[in-house]
């Protein structure tokens, strides 16, 4: 069975229906690979092995009485620890919530069940998901399996570790600033960032709370983008009250090549500085495509101002975010906004305001952000997709100082010292304005560390970016196992 751990869940899907390998077989697989490597990574945190094995051996009896669960009929697989799932804790790394059972599974869980899930455990998160590392004082911290000493990303790094790492088939995120794509990029797996709104986080928030978060989104991650597509159509679609009026319609991908396709590029900008090896990476990439008759432009952009952009998605952010404070951290951030000069630019003046916004102002940069809105659906009615960083540089040194706050935090760029929340700039691009991204794997550094490419698509153009993600797995590059895990 070399190799089948780290087969697309389609693949093993087949495989299955196939009779080629039985469920309670390939989830024994599973646990066993578990056992050997997750004590380095800690990427797993939570499992129910009792009742996987249970329900895989139900998925083998099913089949051999020719019955058929879905396309996931009898697939191991994890989900990120802030999905609730039935008996099993959400913490979201808080020690105040470590006795929280879930008393039922969120909307997504039910329906990853519903296509056949066997779903056996929960991957590690930050704090309140407010982090680009995953740790927190309930479950430690998890590992990135191409370099334990490094970060692999968050806020869905334990997802994205142990997909790469082999030790489950398919997993499931959240992203506001990035989560589900940073972690892609930095443990070389894939990931989609949906069109907001389009797959319904019901039973994925904070404990108490029930209504969607503005720009937040939760998604797939994988070791294909078929897999990305497969899990996009099994979560999307309205929340059953919603049902009763609308109903999800994505438009089909722009094409079935590369090549018909119209790519613009962007791989720098000012509000957050590129590394350089990253950006040669991706010109690699683009000049392939070039090769491939792939119409591209390295300077065509939405009319926007991307300073202005990036403000707004702060702000923006930063009020989406505010629910989860206490109202003692709160009141401190009131204070501290009275006291901010009114020229101050900095992130920390920004982030301070954004948390303390009045619903006037909110709706103001509501308004701003609806108009940029609209000029990106200007840019795309011209250009298919916009391939883009992920972040700055690879994944990481660990950097869990917890004196110092979060933006306070430095990596090495082009060899100078820059603020790891710089990042926040390619995840709001698309992610204030509700636009879909993929992240696919596009290279490797120097140092051996996976580099992804940002596939940005038009508001429900979710099957463009994955589609063309497949065509780049096919055509460039595919799912590489990190040394030591196959």
């Amino acid at each position: 069975m070399a190799g089948l751990a780290f087969r697309s869940a389609t693949a093993l899907g087949a495989a299955i229906r196939a009779r080629e390998i039985g469920c309670r077989e390939l989830l024994e697989h599973y646990l066993a690979r578990v056992e050997r490597h997750n004590p380095a990574l800690n990427a797993i945190i939570v499992t129910d092995l009792g009742g996987a094995r249970q329900r895989a051996d139900e998925a083998d009896a099913a089949l051999a009485r020719g019955e058929n669960w879905g396309p996931l009929h009898g697939l191991p697989m994890t989900v990120k620890e802030s999905f609730d799932v039935a008996g099993m804790p959400t913490t979201w790394g808080l020690t105040e919530l470590r006795g929280n059972i879930a008393a039922a599974n969120a909307l997504a869980v039910d329906r990853l069940l519903a296509a056949g899930a066997v779903i056996f455990g929960k991957t590690n998160v930050p704090v309140l998901l407010a982090d680009s590392q995953s740790y927190n004082p309930v479950y430690g911290t998890t590992n990135n399996p191409w370099d334990p000493s490094l970060t692999p990303g968050g806020s869905s790094g334990g997802a994205a570790a142990a997909l790469a790492a082999g030790l489950t088939g398919l997993e499931i995120g959240s992203d506001i600033g990035g989560s589900i794509r940073n972690p892609a990029h930095y443990c070389g797996v894939w990931g989609h960032k949906p069109t907001w709104g389009i797959a319904p986080p019901r039973g994925q928030a904070l404990y108490g709370n029930v209504a969607a978060s503005d720009i937040s989104v939760i998604g797939p991650l994988a070791r294909s983008a078929e897999d990305l597509a497969l899990a996009l159509d099994i979560i999307a679609g309205p929340d059953p009250i919603e049902a009763a009026g609308w109903r999800l319609e994505l438009a089909a991908p722009r094409g079935t090549a590369l090549s018909d396709y119209r790519i613009a590029v962007m791989l720098d900008d000012a509000n957050c500085e590129v590394d350089r090896e990253v950006q040669d990476i991706l010109q690699r990439l683009v000049d392939f495509l070039a090769g491939q008759g792939v119409r591209a432009s390295d300077r065509a952009r939405p009319d926007i101002d991307t300073a202005e952009l990036h403000a707004v998605y702060i702000k923006l952010l930063r009020a989406a975010t505010s629910r989860r404070l206490t109202q003692e951290i709160f009141e401190r951030h009131v204070e501290a906004a009275r006291e901010l000069d009114r020229s101050d630019q900095s992130y920390f003046a920004r982030m301070i305001r954004g948390v303390t916004l009045t619903h006037r102002d909110w709706l103001a940069g509501n308004e701003e952000r609806h108009r940029l809105r609209l000029k990106w659906a200007e840019f795309f009615r011209d250009y298919d997709l916009l391939l883009c960083p992920v972040t700055a540089g690879a994944a990481y040194p660990h950097d869990h100082d917890h004196k110092a706050e979060r933006w306070k935090r430095m990596i090495q760029i082009n060899g100078k010292p820059a603020p790891t929340i710089n990042d926040l700039f390619w995840a709001g691009l698309c992610g204030l304005v509700y636009l879909p991204a993929t992240v696919a794997p596009a290279g490797l550094s120097a140092k051996g560390l996976p580099v992804g490419v940002q596939i940005v698509g038009p508001q429900y153009g979710d099957k463009s970016c994955i589609a063309f993600a497949g065509l780049l797995e096919r055509a460039y590059r595919g799912f590489v196992a990190p040394p030591g895990f196959g």
